[in-house]
């Protein structure tokens, strides 16, 4: 076997994992204009829970050891559920431009959670990449910036997104080493539905007044950017870092940037080529190692943990 085949494996999940989570944004902008932001993230994770949950009958995976629940519940309550229904306010009250730039601290959050719990690793490459990426989504996000809608609550709600963001990847991490990636995302998942359940009246109420082709959108969202992407970002963090992964979401800006562009018709301007260009080449300076770390000898690793 090729002894590189598993940083293969992992590097197509995890890009597998940007391009659908780039593509969420182009269909919530859809969807969101029809469903209030819990109705949204409840529809989102229905499906995504009906769809992980016929592919683990398939497989015959059942469910995950005692050992990885309190990664699942934590991840489940804040990265499933909590980040997923203030994201979806947060942009309802600034800007795409202001959501972009607090809602990218994530990354940063998640390498510092990742090197004070999990005992990661914060490599000088890793940092470097960290920088030019976020310098990056600050040129996209300014650029994005529009009218400058902006309100306090929006900006908190952006930031809570970070929070709850940073703290589910660092809890599915420590969940992965007792349990698989597919295990981890559709309990995951569905912890995050039970904590959505509140607006259940909302999702039936709006399901029927919404355009088929925004419910087709909520779909969409549940089954590839949630159950297939969160499935592919598990298992590429299960054989990384938290904050290596962490730093590979800075691609996203710029894969949205092209997205609009592509289905959108959003032409870019100068400012937010040069910002996606940045975005990139900071992810590939993150996830670089260097000469002697790539000669020298490496260690087994079956989970993210360090």
């Amino acid at each position: 076997m090729n002894p590189r085949r598993p940083d293969l494996l992992a590097a197509g999940a995890a890009t597998v994992t940007v391009v659908l989570w780039a593509s969420a944004f182009v269909s919530i902008r859809s969807a969101g204009a029809e469903y209030s932001p819990g109705a949204l993230a409840l529809g989102r994770l229905l499906a995504g829970v009906v769809t992980l949950g016929a592919i683990c009958l398939v497989r015959r995976e059942g469910p995950p050891p005692r050992a990885a629940w309190p990664g699942i519940l934590v991840s489940g309550i804040l990265w499933f559920g909590f980040y997923m229904v203030a994201l979806n306010w947060g942009e309802q009250q600034v800007d795409a431009g202001t959501a972009a730039l607090v809602v990218n601290i994530g990354p940063i959050l998640i390498a510092l959670l990742g090197a004070r719990i999990l005992g990661d690793a914060l490599p000088p490459r890793l940092l470097a990449g960290m920088a030019v990426s976020f310098a990056g989504a600050v040129a996209v996000g300014l650029s994005m910036s529009g009218e400058g809608k902006s309100s306090v609550l929006g900006v908190a709600l952006c930031l809570l997104a970070a929070v709850t963001y940073a703290g589910g990847v660092v809890a599915q991490n420590s969940a992965l080493g007792a349990a698989s990636a597919l295990q981890v995302t559709t309990y995951g998942c569905l912890v995050g539905a039970v904590v959505c359940l509140p607006f259940a009246g909302q999702l039936v109420h709006e399901a029927a007044d919404a355009p088929v082709s925004a419910t087709l959108n909520m779909v969409y969202l549940g089954v590839f950017p949630t159950a297939l992407a969160f499935t592919t970002w598990a298992y590429a963090l299960a054989r990384t870092t938290a904050g290596r992964m962490g730093a590979t979401t800075y691609a996203v800006p710029a894969l949205v940037v092209l997205m609009s562009w592509l289905a959108l018709g959003e032409v870019p301007g100068l400012l937010t080529l040069a910002g996606g260009v940045l975005c990139l080449a900071g992810v590939a300076v993150s996830r670089s190692r260097s000469r002697a770390a790539a000669a020298g000898p490496r260690p087994a690793k079956a989970t993210g943990s360090a």
